[in-house]
């Protein structure tokens, strides 16, 4: 089976909304330190269905198998596309990787940058990516 990634536009987000909501809701649960996410689905659906962030699916046989969202942060030498949610299974391989890069420099991102748990570390390092800072955090 094959799986590929695909933007989808704002005009279908509500519709597709049902399909994918599982899937962020995941992501945001397994966030960094047991869920201590900066947000909730709600407000994921609100940027993108506002268009600041790009949501992508994961389709293998005509299903909905994963969901990512992506924003832009614009630095002064690179435009950055950072992926804030991922959820479902096998979403990312060296394949879909490809097909992301290809989304991301579609938008106009020179680079890709996401946090990732331990466990996802060793997988986004065989699609090419390196470990750039670590990110620390104290909750007050």
């Amino acid at each position: 089976m094959i799986t590929s990634i695909q933007t989808v536009d704002i005009k279908y987000i509500h519709q597709t909304w049902p399909l994918v909501e599982k899937f962020i809701a995941e992501s945001i649960d397994k966030g960094l330190d047991g869920g201590s996410a900066d947000y909730t689905v709600d407000h994921v659906l609100g940027y993108i269905a506002s268009g600041q962030w790009v949501l992508i699916v994961a389709v293998e046989d005509s299903n909905v198998i994963g969901a990512m969202t992506m924003s832009f942060i614009n630095y002064p030498l690179n435009r950055v596309a950072f992926v804030t949610t991922t959820g479902g299974k096998f979403i990312i391989s060296k394949d879909t990787f490809q097909q992301l890069k290809h989304i991301a420099k579609y938008h106009g991102a020179t680079k890709i940058q996401a946090m990732a748990r331990p466990a996802m570390v060793k997988l986004l390092k065989s699609c090419g990516m390196v470990t750039s800072n670590t990110m620390m955090e104290f909750k007050l």
